[in-house]
């Protein structure tokens, strides 16, 4: 994706800090007429940003359109490498297609893939999901993490992980994980995550973390067959939250916890994914294409896999599965 100029003044008026920055030294800084400075300005202000002019000390920024691009995010960022490439686009079919592709021509780990809307945004098992236009963070994001496949799984939760510590950092709600990739508001669903791989049989070549949240969705933004059971983070905060501020705030996390679990394993984490755990405790029912296990969900193991105890008191593992609340 070009930067152009408009971006890169852009960044550099958000970087100020509400400082002024005169038209002089963005001249000198570009290489570029004041005029042009001018019309960079304007473009800018066409777009959102709120930017006015004080006489003798220059251009202020005083707000920032409600955008994913690269040069509203990446400032204040602090990061290595998760986020620190962006792919942003207004509409895609999938960030998840983009992600591949990007993969495969060899983008480095921490590449995010960012829209604000998807035409056919997808989760588990190809199930479609509703990704309307600003509305929310519809993203994927470019893993390497050298670790064998059968590690694979692990990694979606360690990213629900991520963002609930991202949910409740940014907004003070008190998100829960439904294993293994739902996340969810006062029992509604607001967040899916979706992990997919690229690897041989012995080694990983890029892991594909697709995120769908629900962030400043109103009541009446679902259609009316999922209100009942979707959320978004408004709905539960009665008030909108920053996209910009939630998705520094997941990719910090989610840079910290992938670390964690390469160096340390899954145990260190486990504890915490058990913390928000809605699903442990209660009894379940687990569908698989093979079988439908109604039981206890006693907990997950080291590797993440979850433990059922069935009414005839055998203990079952579940690799993949949906999960429902059971009836008692």
């Amino acid at each position: 994706m070009n930067i152009t100029i408009t971006d890169q003044l852009a960044r550099r008026l958000i970087e100020a800090g509400g400082e002024a920055v005169s038209g002089q030294q963005f001249a000198d800084e570009f290489g570029i007429s004041r005029t042009a400075v001018w019309k960079h300005i304007r473009e800018l202000q066409s777009r959102g940003y709120d930017i006015h002019s004080v006489k003798k000390k220059g251009y202020i920024l005083s707000g920032v359109p409600d955008s994913l691009k690269p040069e509203v995010i990446q400032p204040g960022l602090d990061t290595r490498y998760i986020g620190r490439r962006i792919d942003y686009h207004e509409t895609v079919v999938s960030t998840q297609i983009i992600a591949h592709q990007l993969a495969q021509e060899g983008a480095p780990g921490g590449t995010a893939v960012l829209a604000e809307s998807q035409s056919a945004g997808r989760g588990r098992l190809a199930r479609p999901w509703d990704s309307a236009f600003g509305k929310g963070i519809w993203m994927s994001v470019i893993l390497r993490p050298d670790v064998p496949p059968q590690k694979a799984p692990q990694f979606t939760l360690v990213t629900a992980v991520a963002v609930v510590r991202a949910i409740e950092e940014t907004t003070g709600l008190r998100p829960e994980i439904k294993w293994p990739n739902d996340i969810l508001l006062n029992g509604r669903k607001c967040t899916g995550i979706l992990t997919e791989l690229q690897a041989d049989m012995d080694r990983i070549h890029a892991l594909i973390i697709g995120i769908g949240l629900n962030v400043n969705q109103e009541r009446g933004d679902f259609a009316e067959e999922v209100q009942g059971i979707a959320s978004s983070l408004r709905i539960g905060k009665g008030e909108a939250v920053s996209r910009q501020d939630l998705i520094r705030s997941i990719f910090r996390h989610l840079e910290r916890y992938t670390e964690l679990y390469i160096s340390q394993g899954f145990t260190p984490l486990k504890s915490l994914w058990e913390g928000y755990s809605v699903t442990l405790g209660k009894r379940i029912r687990a569908s698989s294409p093979r079988e439908v296990l109604e039981g206890l969900a006693m907990g997950i193991t080291p590797d993440g896999v979850l433990e059922l105890k069935t009414d005839d008191g055998k203990i079952h593992q579940i690799y993949s599965a949906d999960i429902e609340l059971a009836s008692d």
